[in-house]
């Protein structure tokens, strides 16, 4: 399950000042030293309990300044542009009778979903009584990825995020299914920010079966391969060849298969691809391609 970090303040520093202090140094949450910094910022930040309710009321009335940027759901608010290896944000969680839940389902705010994550987190409960989760651990080296993987899942109970608690969601370790806190609630994050991070993957999972259900968090370079090839253009026909074959990323290399097998007329054609796919020298590709050649025999 995530680490519990044990960090006692009692100063409130705000957000521009949670921010400067953050910046000052680079946040890797696998650096001790860094990790316990990064802590120690969040908590002071969640001391100050004003700077997120003042926060949205400004945005609320300054109808004339660019809404702010968003790259997460309408439950999240990003709070800081990533510097220095970090972002903050901060995130709404709804509690079963409220009516964002009741008009979405539990699954817009990816409660009951069994997931990890591709990067690493602190997570601070802000306010209210906090989501609950249940816990599992898993060998993210030992997965292939493909779906209906079996994966030796490692079930570590429930946790609630309560008010003053402080949690490290380890990249590729730590999966949870979340469930809707008794009311709403607030958490507060530093987000380990890198480059690299689009590039792996994170699943979602089925812990009765003991089985990954789907791949999340596809990133840009898949859709726009997607489109160029649907759009069935020669050099990108050419391009998603190449790639489909030599592309360092599996899921890359995956989205240029599944592009061209698309784009052709009927199942035999497609079965072809997938055919071809299933040599393309990838472990990943090649259950892929077994699936989707099982799918269409079926």
């Amino acid at each position: 399950m995530p680490r519990l970090i044990t960090c006692a303040s009692d100063r409130a520093i705000g957000l521009n000042a949670c921010i400067d202090a953050l910046s000052a140094r680079q946040f890797d949450p696998r650096d001790e030293d860094s990790l316990a910094h990064g802590a120690l910022c969040l908590r002071e930040l969640g001391n100050d309990r004003r700077f997120l309710g003042d926060l949205i009321a400004r945005e609320l009335a300054d109808r004339d300044s660019p809404p702010r940027e968003q790259g997460y759901g309408p439950q999240s608010i990003v709070l800081s542009s990533p510097q220095s290896g970090f972002f903050l944000r901060a995130n709404i969680w709804p509690a079963e009778q409220d009516h964002a839940v009741q008009a979405s389902g539990r699954g817009a705010f990816q409660y009951d979903v069994p997931h990890d994550h591709n990067f690493s987190f602190l997570t601070l409960g802000y306010f209210g009584p906090g989501y609950r989760s249940d816990y599992w651990e898993y060998e993210y080296e030992d997965v292939v990825g493909h779906i209906g993987e079996h994966v030796a899942l490692e079930p570590k109970g429930r946790q609630q995020l309560t008010p003053g608690r402080i949690m490290l969601y380890r990249a590729h370790r730590d999966i949870h299914s979340q469930i809707p806190p008794l009311a709403m609630s607030v958490s507060l994050n530093v987000m380990h920010a890198d480059g690299s991070h689009g590039w792996f993957d994170q699943y979602a999972f089925d812990p009765a079966a003991g089985v990954i259900t789907d791949r999340l968090g596809t990133g840009s370079s898949e859709a726009f391969i997607r489109i160029a090839v649907s759009l069935e253009s020669d050099a990108a026909l050419d391009l998603a060849e190449n790639f489909g074959r030599s592309h360092p990323s599996d899921r890359m290399r995956y989205a240029c298969w599944d592009a061209r097998a698309g784009i052709v007329k009927d199942d035999e054609a497609r079965d072809a691809v997938w055919r071809e796919a299933e040599v393309a020298g990838s472990r990943l590709i090649a259950a892929e391609a077994r699936r989707k050649r099982a799918e269409l025999a079926g």
